[in-house]
């Protein structure tokens, strides 16, 4: 294949996205009549055929080493397309029941992943940036998509400041590592950083700062403690359609960053930021674990759900081991699963038009819809970690990983937090089977039906069939560990 056919099979599913999305969004402006249902079926469809499309790109770098392509790329690349379209098809009734369905929402849905895709795709410092920030830019905007609506608007503000901080941070880690190490590509940068370990030269304490900037500015996007004070107040002020969008493919496509940058252009300088990130992942399990004991919104509850998520996350990459990727990245795929599930139940919960968000209101579910209760109290049983839905082998690879890469007090720190975690997910069960009301909910839509349903199934019956998921993330880890067997 020449060298030009090359980049554009590369390319093509990033062009076929960005090309999507500007004709959506032309339709939108310059047509009368609202086409937002459409557009968002046009917008699910365009990602089912870009998820087709990762399967024509060849394997190797293009354009001097800027993008790459692998079986971790393509997996990654897959999690975050079902992210996005699992979050389009429970924005549909959502949107059009609280008055904000317009065109622009699966417009910028498609844009964001879009920068999601550079970003997990990234080899070199710039792409990874320019990934960043059109990412970014995009949920800035969807946070505050209920614009009539105070809480919104509030955590679009929050989520922007913090967001410009934090890419701030991650520009100037760039520039220290550019500055130290004379190349923004990630082979050039980890040759340095070999070189300087095997005492050719030596590793500055500006390339070690940056390196440190660049992994907090990415703890931000992941949530990870103590890095995720934007991550409640999002949750909860943003539209839950918006919110299970966050709770999924921004987080995967970063985490698949964070796995990249760190085990590759950084792996020779392990010893270094491997204490770094047994802090980020015990933080986020502890704090994840404590700060939702007290929540009664159920969207603050996940949010803090999500930071303990991450806590489990990180500890496959502290590991620092083809199996601790491995381990990460069928965590990952399970998250994405129970996420687009648990919150396509929130979506399901609104009165009258009005969405409902208290744990309270849930009283007396499984009574007058033990479908729905049943598919819930799954779903947080899985997240809490309990045999034998999806969620505990998540863990249990992890914990493993940990063990295996001999860091024992993380994992006993993972399973203690499991443990009292268990306490909030089990309240919810507790709120639904046993306590007495009557919550009246609207009639789910066939979008929300078909994503919590097929999450429930899914979450049930993978310790029935595990081999699908468990030899494709091999294949994903492998690409990042070529030398390392399984």
């Amino acid at each position: 294949m020449s060298n030009s056919m090359t980049v554009f099979y590369t390319m093509l599913p990033i062009l076929v996205l960005a090309i999507a999305g500007m004709i959506m969004l032309m339709s939108g402006v310059f047509t009368a009549r609202d086409h937002s249902f459409a557009i968002t079926g046009s917008a699910i469809v365009v990602l089912v055929i870009t998820a087709r499309l990762l399967f024509i790109a060849p394997d190797g770098a293009i354009l001097h080493g800027l993008f790459v392509t692998s079986d971790f790329t393509r997996f990654a690349d897959i999690l975050v397309l079902l992210g996005a379209a699992g979050a389009l098809s429970l924005s549909v009734a959502f949107n059009q029941r609280t008055g904000i369905t317009r065109f622009e929402y699966p417009v910028l849905i498609i844009f964001a992943v879009v920068g999601m895709i550079v970003l997990v795709s990234a080899d070199n410092l710039l792409t990874l940036y320019l990934g960043f920030e059109i990412m970014s830019l995009a949920l800035y905007v969807l946070a505050a998509f209920a614009r009539t609506n105070l809480r919104s608007s509030e955590a679009g503000l929050k989520y922007f400041i913090l967001g410009a901080l934090s890419s701030g941070l991650l520009l100037y880690g760039i520039s220290l590592v550019y500055g130290y190490s004379g190349t923004t590509g990630f082979t050039g940068i980890a040759h340095g950083f070999a070189g300087a370990m095997t005492g050719h030269t030596t590793v500055s304490l500006g390339s070690t700062l940056g390196l440190v900037f660049v992994l907090v500015g990415l703890a931000f996007k992941i949530s990870a403690a103590p890095f995720h004070m934007w991550t409640p107040d999002v949750y909860e002020g943003a539209p839950t359609s918006v919110t299970a969008f966050f709770a999924t493919a921004p987080k995967i496509a970063v985490f698949a960053l964070l796995l990249r940058i760190m085990l590759g252009p950084f792996a020779p300088l392990f010893a270094q930021w491997q204490d770094l990130v047994e802090i980020l992942a015990a933080a986020s399990m502890i704090i994840g674990a404590l700060g939702a004991i007290g929540q009664s919104n159920i969207k603050r509850l996940m949010g803090y759900s999500s930071i303990g998520h991450m806590g489990y996350a990180l500890m496959g990459l502290a590991a620092g081991t083809s199996f601790g990727v491995r381990a990460t990245l069928i965590y990952l795929a399970i998250y994405l699963v129970m996420s687009l599930g648990t919150f396509g139940c929130i979506v399901a919960m609104s009165r009258n038009g009005r969405p409902v968000e208290r744990i309270a209101d849930l009283a007396g579910m499984a009574g007058e819809d033990g479908r729905y209760a049943l598919v819930l109290a799954i779903m947080m049983w899985s997240m809490a970690g309990i045999p034998p839905l999806s969620g505990f082998f998540g863990k249990f690879y992890v914990f493993a990983a940990a063990i295996d890469a001999h860091l024992d007090i993380l994992a006993i720190i993972g399973i203690i937090t499991s443990v009292i975690a268990a306490f909030y997910y089990l309240r919810v069960i507790k709120v639904m089977y046993f306590d007495a009301g009557s919550p009246g909910f609207d009639a789910r839509t066939a979008g929300v039906n078909l994503v919590i349903g097929i999450s429930a199934v899914v979450t049930t019956l993978f310790v029935f069939y595990p081999a699908p998921l468990s030899t494709i993330t091999s294949l994903a880890a492998r690409a990042l560990f070529p030398s390392q067997g399984f």
